[in-house]
């Protein structure tokens, strides 16, 4: 049987989901300035490309690391908050 989680209680996953939050709005200043400093480093490399080359690396460099970085916060949240302590591994007991 598994014990409850800490995010169980309303006042913890409050704190812990707005602690994520939090950084993400980070995390999304921070793509912003890395997808216009890639956009200016291919402008001055690759002054010649279409507009779409542009829409396709700015789109590829900010998903990318929106999706890393929310799926980071996530790790961080569940180990931070004990939630990973929660879970009972059945296999533990054999050696």
């Amino acid at each position: 049987m598994t014990s409850p989680s800490p995010l169980d209680d309303p006042e913890n996953a409050a704190f812990a989901w707005a602690r994520w939050r939090r950084m993400m709005r980070l995390m999304i200043a921070i793509t912003i300035v890395a997808v216009l400093g890639v956009l200016a480093y291919v402008r001055m490399e690759l002054p010649e490309v279409s507009i779409h080359f542009y829409i396709a690396v700015g789109l590829g460099v900010g998903l990318s690391m929106l999706l890393m970085s929310a799926l980071m916060g996530l790790v961080f949240m569940s180990n931070g908050t004990g939630h990973d302590d929660s879970v009972v591994d059945p296999l533990a007991d054999r050696d």
